[in-house]
């Protein structure tokens, strides 16, 4: 019996690069978009995005959004899978924190083509040291 070629082997009829690279980044657009579209797992996520670059802990995040610590361990689980936030072992607890970097990349995804190519108004990108964050300055200006 035959067996079919593995999965990373290049055949003639591969896409070429840019097509690729743009199919691989809708995909990555799609896993994030899905990962935020369940209630709890986009409170949590906003909750990291608030709590900066250091973080939050798993308990305290649970207790915060009134979850059980399993419950809470599964949506977490979705968001790290869709690189939303990265995990990291403090002592006896796991840290979760919001990948600013792939939020960022998300958004300009999403409004690179706002206002067919030409720019609406300049909109910083939100840094975990910049003041904007929900009800800052810089958010309200925005509408």
């Amino acid at each position: 019996m035959a067996s079919s070629p593995a999965p990373d082997t290049v055949s003639d009829t591969a896409p070429d690069t840019a097509s690729n690279t743009a199919g691989t980044e809708s995909a990555r657009v799609v896993r994030a978009l899905g990962a935020l579209a369940q209630e709890h797992r986009l409170a949590a996520y906003r909750q990291l995005v608030q709590a900066g670059p250091e973080g939050m802990a798993a308990g305290v995040l649970a207790q915060r959004l009134g979850l059980a610590a399993s419950s809470l361990s599964f949506h977490l689980a979705q968001l790290v899978h869709a690189d939303l936030i990265v995990a990291r072992r403090q002592g006896r607890s796991i840290v979760y924190s919001a990948d600013f970097t792939v939020m960022n990349a998300l958004m300009g995804f999403l409004t690179e083509n706002c206002c067919g190519g030409v720019s609406c108004a300049p909109v910083p990108a939100c840094t975990p040291d910049s003041s904007c964050m929900p009800n800052s300055s810089c958010m309200k200006d925005r509408t």
